[in-house]
């Protein structure tokens, strides 16, 4: 496709909507792992036995649980009629349902499982757990400790994480099809306007569509190996 073809597909309404829903999506998400992950891998890391379990199960069902499956599910508890659903909209008068907030859940919990997982490995590093260990013996508080010993040293780690639960949520399609609906103009991101250019045998916009999320793909990978090079 040459570039000037490119350049007006880009500026097409519906295709500049979805390119500033998904990076939207991307830095809600970004946010959202960065304040659960550490949080929810010392949850994974608890010494409670059932606890740790029903974390870490939690945790990787994304990854282990068919995509469509589980916004099926979601869009049943979130619905109007579901527990949750009805909580929402009692308490705070919204819904998640076909919304862009429910785009971001799905994008969320598609990417908790990459980010998490890092986390928790670089909180295992057993030089780490020696200079946490120093830090205590010094007279250091525990937010000290996890302020100026503890983050410090997992950041690179934790940057590969959210860098990664970034690439999840960018190509998020199977929850985000069911919690979001694929509305044009309102729940529409790059890789469900994808789907849907295909599907309306629209080929030459569906490639070009994909060359925008791999040179997005390609730039989250060199951060992510940035990232490894110098992890902890």
């Amino acid at each position: 496709m040459p570039l000037n073809e490119l350049w007006r597909a880009l500026c097409a309404p519906e295709v500049s909507f979805s390119v500033l829903l998904t990076l939207r999506v991307c830095a809600a998400c970004l946010a959202l792992h960065a304040l659960t992950a550490i949080p929810l891998a010392r949850l994974g890391m608890a010494k409670n036995p059932c606890l740790r379990r029903v974390v870490n199960f939690v945790i990787t069902l994304p990854l282990v649980f068919p995509p469509m499956a589980m916004g099926f599910l979601l869009l049943m508890f979130f619905g109007r009629n579901g527990w949750g659903g009805m909580a929402l909209q009692q308490t705070f008068g919204v819904s998640l349902v076909f919304s862009q907030g429910g785009i971001i859940l799905a994008a969320w919990l598609a990417g908790l499982p990459l980010v998490v997982k890092p986390v928790q490995t670089a909180l295992v590093n057993p030089e780490l757990l020696r200079f946490e260990q120093a830090a205590r013996v010094c007279g250091a508080s525990p937010r000290s400790c996890f302020f100026l010993v503890t983050l410090p040293l997992i950041r690179h780690g934790l940057g590969a994480g959210l860098l990664l639960g970034i690439t999840r949520a960018m190509g998020e399609v199977g929850i985000s099809l069911m919690l979001g609906g694929n509305i044009a103009g309102r729940t529409n991101t790059l890789s469900l306007e994808v789907f849907n250019a295909v599907s309306t045998g629209e080929f030459q916009r569906a490639a070009m569509l994909c060359a925008v999320l791999a040179i997005i793909s390609l730039l989250l990978y060199l951060g992510i190996e940035w990232c490894q090079k110098r992890s902890f």
